[in-house]
């Protein structure tokens, strides 16, 4: 991982790179300071959020408002899906009596970009089902600029983030040692705060400060196959059917989205080689994707002494267990998702051991990593075998992409005045 991470941060290595290390132009993080109103807009999907985050000394109010992305909007043309935006900005603006104020926006854009700015990125490629045309390859704060200025909305756009960014800024603001962001969701990804010395692709000015926010992107590690001594025949088939085939090996071992199919994948083998349920594979237990990663989680939260939950969620696929099976199906899912949690630590001690800090607090973000029972207490286990006499703290951070986006606005605020 620190070789790759070099290699992305390196302007002779970065075009090749697998890991790329993109700096966020986001320069600063929060001193707490910070103060006045912001909006942020949150879009990653077919909803987005709009919101109002006040920043009192210290304290943080919010009010926010989720408008919802009709699918002919996503698939249309640029121009009407930013003017729906803008038309929603508007309507939002008026109800908090703030219609005619111009306010700094942070606006968070949860899909590949490449950043050319702190308020300027080029949209890579649509996915989770947008295609709206005349997108791609173009300015995405520069097309809410216009439509804003279409729709006659004040505001002023002062940076895009991602949400990786977004979660360490979040907790920052109120843990001064907070250093590295980290998503543990349907996907997964990390941030770091880094010296622009040690970044041969900056672009920017050299000035204070001295440091920018490096947007990993760290799901894509391993597709040169330096995770292939770890991957087993299980990742493998995982692989084979996603549509990504070959990349992003490292997020298909840690992320939300596929811990449930390598448990099934397993369950199927052990199955089939007549150790589970009788030798008997349900038509739900072979459909690809039916073993969801919520079951994990509800699989291994069931504290009762009959695994109640696990013979539950077992019968509702078809397979009638046995009380063996059921010790057996929960012994798997823990080592699935304990292997995440090991895998994802593996990666921030290559970063911790870059950073060279001897104290600091990751802020993290994620489905996976909030509800998952054990997610949190096993990172911090293997955080003490891998990076020792370091003191690490895991912190939970709320709305990376709303009030994060909101405080990257703040501190462009702070820092341009």
């Amino acid at each position: 991982m620190r070789q790759n991470m070099d290699r992305g941060l390196d302007s002779a290595t970065h075009q090749s790179a697998i890991v790329k290390m993109f700096p966020s132009f986001v320069r600063s993080l929060p001193d707490g300071s910070e103060k006045g109103d912001f909006f942020a807009l949150d879009l990653g999907g077919s909803n987005f959020r709009v919101l109002r985050v006040q920043l009192l000394e210290g304290d943080v109010q919010m009010t926010s408002k989720v408008y919802k992305i009709a699918e002919e909007t996503m698939t249309g043309t640029g121009d009407q899906l930013f003017d729906y935006i803008a038309d929603c900005l508007s309507e939002f603006k008026k109800e908090e009596g703030l219609g005619d104020v111009d306010l700094p926006l942070g606006f968070t854009f949860s899909f590949p970009c490449k950043q050319n700015g702190l308020a300027s990125a080029e949209l890579v490629q649509w996915t989770k089902g947008f295609s709206a045309s005349g997108v791609v390859g173009k300015d995405v704060v520069q097309l809410l600029k216009e439509a804003c200025v279409r729709k006659n909305v004040n505001l002023h756009i002062v940076a895009l983030v991602n949400d990786t960014v977004g979660t360490l800024m979040s907790c920052a603001y109120s843990r001064s040692d907070a250093y590295i962001g980290l998503i543990l969701g349907t996907g997964t990804n990390a941030c770091y705060l880094e010296k622009l010395s040690n970044v041969g692709t900056w672009t920017g000015d050299s000035g204070e400060p001295t440091n920018v926010i490096i947007n990993m992107e760290w799901g894509a590690f391993g597709s040169d196959g330096a995770l292939d001594n770890f991957r087993t025949e299980f990742d493998k088939q995982v692989d084979e059917v996603t549509p990504n085939k070959g990349k992003q090996l490292y997020e298909k071992m840690i992320s939300g989205m596929y811990l449930g199919e390598i448990v099934r994948l397993i369950l199927v083998k052990l199955t089939t080689d007549g150790h589970l349920f009788g030798g008997k594979v349900s038509p739900d237990l072979n459909t690809p994707w039916k073993f969801e990663t919520r079951f994990l989680t509800d699989i291994e939260s069931d504290t009762s002494s009959d695994n109640g939950e696990c013979r539950t969620i077992l019968t509702s696929l078809g397979v009638t267990p046995s009380v063996s099976d059921l010790a057996t199906v929960r012994r798997i899912c823990e080592a699935v998702s304990t292997r995440a949690a090991r895998l994802a630590v593996a990666g921030l001690s290559a970063v911790i051991r870059k950073m060279g800090a001897g104290e600091l607090t990751i802020a993290v973000d994620g489905s996976l990593y909030k509800k998952h029972p054990t997610f949190k207490s096993n990172m911090e286990a293997t955080l003490q075998e891998l990076v020792p006499g370091v003191t690490i703290k895991l912190m939970l951070s709320e709305d990376g992409s709303g009030k994060g986006a909101a405080l990257v606005a703040a501190v462009a605020a702070r820092i341009s005045s």
